[in-house]
């Protein structure tokens, strides 16, 4: 049995440090074989840097999914380009810097991994997801029975769509990008584990990791804030799933959300 962990989208320095912090303590006591971290919003909220990602993979991550933030940090364009393990989502038109998809040799076998972006309430709106998908399984398949797909997209009917669509042709697939945990974890009929969002790693006292004032101040009056990364608890957000390597199918999926201290101390 093959045990992946998948970490929702994670939140600036707080959501960073946790991660890094506390993940080769998790794999041990999971028994963790594979790491996929989302880290799109892992520099100050809005992309991730070179730096950010070395110093995820260095932590024990084996591969990093982003989506609509991906090139928020300008210097991630040259550097996509020569880390395999930092995907962006499949589905930009042709000659996009980076890959959308890997497949990586592992002591129990190879993993494929698939980052892709849905379309609805997205921005910027990509390429269907739905053909690509189907002919970037068929090609993976060709190489392993396990592959993860990395969902990142605002409706759950959209995601619920894909997993619908992949299922019994791929091992799991995870949702992200809303940073709210859903409790709709499960095993599809023919074999795929599916939730519609893993989550968030970022702080707790926060709107989807931001500082709570200066959003509900916007909603309020309707007016330009600035958004600074909240402090205080975080919490890692994701899930685990076990599969059978062989066959590639899903067996468990379990929803977890660790605290982690990594901001700021407890409260007295």
């Amino acid at each position: 049995m093959l045990t992946i962990l998948f970490l929702g989208d994670v939140v600036g320095e707080p959501g960073r440090s946790a991660v890094i912090a506390r993940l080769p303590e998790l794999k041990r006591a999971e028994g963790i074989d594979f790491a996929i971290v989302n880290g799109e919003n892992a520099a100050g909220g809005r992309g991730i840097t070179p730096k950010i990602t070395i110093d995820l993979l260095r932590a024990g991550v084996s591969v990093i999914t982003t989506g609509d933030h991906i090139w928020d940090q300008k210097e991630i364009l040259q550097f996509i380009e020569t880390e395999p393990r930092l995907l962006r989502p499949i589905n930009y038109p042709a000659g996009a810097p980076g890959a959308g998809s890997i497949v990586l040799e592992t002591g129990k076998g190879k993993i494929g991994v698939i980052n892709v972006q849905a379309r609805t309430f997205m921005q910027p709106i990509l390429e269907n997801p739905f053909p690509i998908l189907d002919a970037t399984v068929r090609e993976m398949q060709a190489e392993t029975p396990v592959i993860i797909v990395d969902a990142h997209g605002e409706t759950t009917s959209e995601k619920i769509a894909i997993g619908r669509f992949l299922d019994g042709r791929v091992s799991a697939v995870l949702g992200s990008h809303t940073h709210v945990q859903t409790a709709d974890e499960q095993i599809f009929e023919n074999g795929t584990a599916f939730i519609c969002d893993a989550g968030m790693c970022g702080p707790v006292r926060s709107i989807l990791g931001r500082a709570i004032e200066p959003i509900m101040g916007r909603f309020i009056s309707n007016l330009p804030a600035v958004f600074p990364i909240a402090d205080g608890e975080v919490r890692l957000g994701g899930v685990l799933v076990e599969i059978d390597e062989t066959t590639g199918r899903a067996r468990r999926i379990m929803r977890i959300n660790e605290p982690v201290w990594a901001s700021a101390k407890p409260p007295s």
